[in-house]
């Protein structure tokens, strides 16, 4: 993994630039120092035998230079570090450290002009010592004499790469995509970053590209020149090996599926570069099916995250799942000094706590084996541990599994959801986050019916904390957060497509019409914290639902066929795709808002608001009495009455 927030190092903060501690310098450091300062005595000494040819005024004036020297010097030093230049590696000089030679060099030669005109002139000799010509010059020679090692040395490091790459096992490479994530690819391989690729062309969507060059490499067409460049390479008994798809290439306009397919017929393989995001470094990854998604992704304000975890004390409860993996990976890379996880699984406990050791995380992080049925064990380990927040994802949630085991699913998710949260409470955490989920509005299946429960246990609390704070602390806040299906996760169709695809088929669709809402699961996370920062906004806002904008909704066997695509295969001739019939509690279009669930919008790119029915505290406990009596005698009957009591809206909208 690359640059992640809340990870970095304590800098200095100085005129609005970062400056590295003067401990943190290497030899490397003071070496890039003394350069610049026999560069700056160079430029300096320079300008004086230029501006007086070398006669007898520029050996005249050479004791009083070399008497101020040493004070310049000094002065300049201090400068170079300042801007940066004493810091900056020469391997990636671009036109911002050009832009701090050319301040370096303004300062300094401002800093000449004030000793020569108030200090020199005045005291010391009783004219100009070094007069406007030498200035002048001298300008020109500092940023020349500056420049020069650093940009030979980039040149030398640049050629070595490409001489490497030619003369190597590198391997052949057209660029798919436009000229902008062309030239970030590039860069990744002139650094270094990206190893054993040859750029020899890129093939773009955008006309405006077509006969230009983007660092040297041609643009040789369009995206359905494909067949015919590698053709032409083929011939030239240059074959190309590898296609590099950019983030542009997956644009709907793109057809991307159309890419796969042709490079599949043509042997050739297939990389993407994926968007950076998050300070990640460049380099190349197989594509996957998040690729198709063909939705842009909202944009994240990780500087807005950073600031609500940085430092905290976190639980996050499921944290061996899908979600809750991902929330434990987002809440580390944000700056939380302690992480709790909470996970019934030991397997999966396991695996994330080392996939988190693996990542050498600043955070002291501890996994627990413990169930959130377990009412005193949670509320135990809540005390213990005393979070600011609570990430609570740990659900049943496979539909048709929890359609035949009623009990188990209360018993988890609403039962479970109310210890925590009771928990959470007494251990006066600052919020607890539910992940919820789309099939809770108007529900149609037990996961939704229990869902929308558990929802309406947090939001009454929400309100009776809010209603009963008269003290000087915020009031905890408890919130639910509904979106759909994330890709890639535990029980969802993108890895059983994978099995199916790999076995040869058929892939299995339950109905032509099958529609649902997707999105990556980093994306769902990092939305998922955003409507925390909300909720914990300076003015308590109210609302206690949020629902994640998951952009349009994805037919089922469009999505199936894009797998079988991404693989190289055609759907009908290489892979069938077969319908099974719906299962127990699924309906085919998913709705983010209820008919009677008022709707607002909160000012938070990629997040709604939701304000559903609330009951009161006092019925709600009733309803939960109840349920246990009826959960104790597994009465089935029964339970179906309480929770359709509580939701009157359940089985509304089946399909």
């Amino acid at each position: 993994m690359g640059y992640q927030r809340g990870q970095v190092a304590s800098n200095w903060i100085f005129i609005g630039r970062r400056m590295t501690r003067l401990s943190h310098l290497t030899l490397r450091n003071f070496l890039i120092a003394l350069h610049d300062l026999l560069a700056t005595a160079a430029a300096l000494f320079g300008a004086f035998y230029l501006r007086f040819e070398g006669g007898e005024l520029f050996y005249d004036r050479l004791p009083l230079l070399f008497q101020l020297l040493p004070y310049f010097l000094a002065f300049s030093a201090v400068v170079f570090f300042i801007f940066n230049l004493t810091t900056t590696k020469w391997r990636f000089i671009s036109l911002p450290d050009a832009l701090n030679i050319i301040r370096v060099a303004t300062v300094l030669t401002v800093a000449l002009l004030v000793l020569d005109y108030i200090f020199v002139a005045p005291n010391v000799r009783g004219a100009f010592f070094l007069g406007k010509v030498t200035i002048v010059l001298y300008w020109f020679l500092e940023i020349s004499f500056l420049s020069a090692s650093r940009m030979a040395y980039r040149y030398f490091r640049y050629t070595r790469v490409r001489r490497q790459a030619r003369d190597g096992e590198a391997a052949p490479t057209l660029m798919i995509g436009r000229a902008a994530d062309a030239e970030v690819l590039l860069r990744g391989i002139e650094s270094g970053a990206i190893k054993r690729i040859w750029p020899v062309g890129v093939l773009s969507p955008s006309i405006s590209d077509r006969g230009q060059f983007i660092r040297n490499v041609p643009v040789l067409g369009g995206i359905d020149d494909v067949e015919d460049v590698i053709a032409d390479f083929a011939k030239r008994n240059k074959p190309i090996a590898r296609l590099v798809m950019t983030p542009s290439a997956f644009e709907p306009e793109a057809h991307p599926e159309s890419i796969l397919m042709r490079a599949r017929k043509l042997g050739v393989i297939v990389n993407r570069m994926p968007s950076l995001e998050s300070g990640d470094t460049p380099r190349l990854t197989a594509v996957a099916v998040e690729d198709l998604l063909l939705r842009p992704s909202e944009t994240i304000d990780y500087d807005r995250l950073e600031a609500l975890i940085n430092g905290k004390a976190v639980i996050v409860t499921g944290g061996g799942g899908s979600i809750g993996s991902e929330i434990c990976e987002r809440v580390v890379a944000f700056g939380a000094a302690r992480l709790l996880i909470v996970e019934n699984s030991e397997p999966a406990l396991y695996a994330i706590t080392e996939a988190l050791a693996a990542r050498g995380a600043s955070a002291e992080i501890e996994g627990r084996i413990a169930d959130i049925r377990d009412r005193e064990r949670i509320a135990r380990l809540m005390m213990e541990f005393r979070p600011d927040i609570v990430f609570h994802a740990a659900a049943l949630k496979h539909v048709p599994i929890l359609e035949r085991d009623w009990s188990e699913g209360v018993k988890t998710n609403i039962f479970g959801s109310i210890n925590v949260a009771d928990a959470a409470v007494a251990a006066g955490a600052e919020a607890m986050v539910m992940i919820s989920t789309d099939k809770a509005i108007e529900p149609v299946s037990m996961l939704g019916l229990t869902k929308r429960f558990a929802e309406m246990y947090c939001q009454a609390l929400d309100h009776d904390l809010a209603a009963g704070t008269h003290g000087a602390k915020p009031p905890m806040r408890l919130i639910s957060v509904r979106f759909g299906n994330v890709l890639a996760s535990n029980g969802s169709v993108v890895p059983k497509f994978k099995a199916q695809i790999e076995a040869g088929g058929p892939v299995t669709v339950t109905h032509p019409d099958m529609v649902r809402y997707f999105m990556t699961i980093r994306e769902a996370c990092d939305l998922v914290i955003t409507a925390a920062t909300h909720a914990l906004g300076t003015q308590r806002p109210d609302v206690s639902v949020y629902v994640l904008n998951m952009g349009q909704p994805v037919k089922i066997v469009d999505l199936a066929e894009r797998m079988i695509r991404l693989s190289g295969l055609q759907p009908g001739y290489d892979i069938e795709i077969v319908f099974t019939g719906m299962r127990p509690g699924e309906r085919l279009h998913e709705i983010l808002f209820a008919s009677e669930e008022p709707t607002r919008e909160i000012g938070v790119a990629g997040i709604m608001a939701a304000q559903p029915n609330e009951p009161p505290m006092q019925t709600l406990r009733k309803w939960i009495a109840a349920l246990e009596q009826a959960i104790a005698r597994d009465d089935r009957a029964t339970i179906r009455t309480i929770l359709k009591d509580a939701v009157p809206e359940f089985g509304s909208t089946a399909a």
